[in-house]
């Protein structure tokens, strides 16, 4: 009994190391985006679609972002059309998300999320975690020290106490 406590304490203080921080994403405004230039803040990475029943959850999105990033919060938005309801062009997504949310937070390229074609960083977040995006909006918390802190459904609003609660926590440590 003595060596399972110890084998899962060692275990659960690992950070998640095989959790792909490093492989970069298209970024929206011209470039890359890397996770891993974000390592010491909390990021909630966010599978986005614009014409999704959720997609007024961007106005959460940013009003989270703009809550605490001042403290140190990234809210990253992911662009997929997995589900098939997302714009045609990035620069449409941009234009949409500008226009309709005034959004000013980091967002990728259009980017596949689940599946063999899975950006890196959702393929080890499969291979780590388990969890896969089932729709759109599917939130993932990722602590400062890389690991997983939470993940939600699309459901969970990002103003959710839920969310709230774990970043606040992550903001304090």
């Amino acid at each position: 009994m003595r060596l399972i406590a110890t084998f899962l304490a060692i275990f659960l203080a690992l950070p998640a190391a095989a959790l792909d921080r490093a492989a970069p994403f298209g970024n929206i405004d011209g470039g890359e985006l890397r996770l891993s230039d974000w390592a010491g803040k909390p990021v909630l990475v966010v599978n986005t679609a614009s014409h999704c029943g959720f997609t007024p959850q961007y106005e959460g999105l940013q009003a989270l972002y703009d809550r605490y990033r001042a403290r140190g919060l990234i809210v990253l938005a992911v662009p997929s059309d997995d589900f098939r309801q997302e714009l045609g062009t990035d620069a449409e997504v941009k234009e949409f998300c500008e226009v309709n949310f005034g959004l000013d937070l980091p967002m990728t390229t259009i980017t596949p999320v689940k599946g063999p074609k899975a950006h890196p960083f959702y393929a080890s977040l499969a291979s780590e975690t388990g969890f896969v995006p089932s729709w759109n909006f599917n939130k993932v918390l990722i602590a400062p020290d890389g690991r997983v802190a939470g993940t939600w459904g699309a459901m969970t609003r990002p103003l959710s106490n839920a969310i709230t609660r774990e970043v606040e926590a992550l903001l304090s440590e």
